[in-house]
């Protein structure tokens, strides 16, 4: 695997920002706290940016991460990977365990707010959901790529991601 034509390695970390699906941060943080902390640690980080977006949100930034709802706490990290200016963001489940509403404010703020010319790697079973901004989709199974189209080429062929997604993945069941 390369990222921007180099072995994936120390200098790729730069390069990408990863949303896990899992928080990392200390339940006892403040949300200013973890602003910092990537401010601290990310040289491509804009905390303009991340301040204005939690703005934009209603989320307060002195809230101990303890007292905010998971979608808050998602919107947080979220808001937190997509504030740098990266190459390539993976996002692993952005949306999984999160209200209708919440998932559509977290697309937005992807869509919204990605580095010019970088790529967005979206993790997700919850594809009903994504469809709206996908260019194109891989489907891996078994460490293998089993689908590589872009969503004109779905699109054309009469069926959706989902459709596609459910024959790719069928078990024969």
């Amino acid at each position: 695997i390369k990222v921007c034509g180099e072995p994936v390695g120390e200098k790729t970390c730069a390069l990408i920002s990863y949303l896990p699906e899992r928080t990392y941060f200390t339940p006892s943080m403040k949300v200013s706290d973890v602003v910092d902390y990537f401010e601290d640690f990310y040289e491509d980080f804009d905390k303009a940016r991340a301040l204005g977006l939690l703005n934009d949100l209603g989320i307060d930034t002195k809230a101990s991460l303890k007292t905010l709802s998971k979608g808050t706490k998602e919107k947080v990290q979220l808001i937190l990977v997509m504030s740098r200016q990266a190459k390539l963001y993976l996002l692993d489940e952005p949306i999984a365990g999160v209200d209708p509403a919440t998932r559509s404010a977290i697309l937005d703020v992807i869509m919204n707010n990605y580095a010019d010319k970088a790529t967005v790697l979206i993790s997700t079973h919850l594809i009903n959901d994504v469809e709206r901004i996908f260019n194109s989709v891989l489907m891996i199974g078994n460490g293998q790529v089993k689908l590589d189209a872009s969503i004109d080429e779905i699109t054309n062929s009469g069926k959706s991601v989902e459709d596609i997604f459910k024959e790719v993945f069928s078990f024969g069941w």
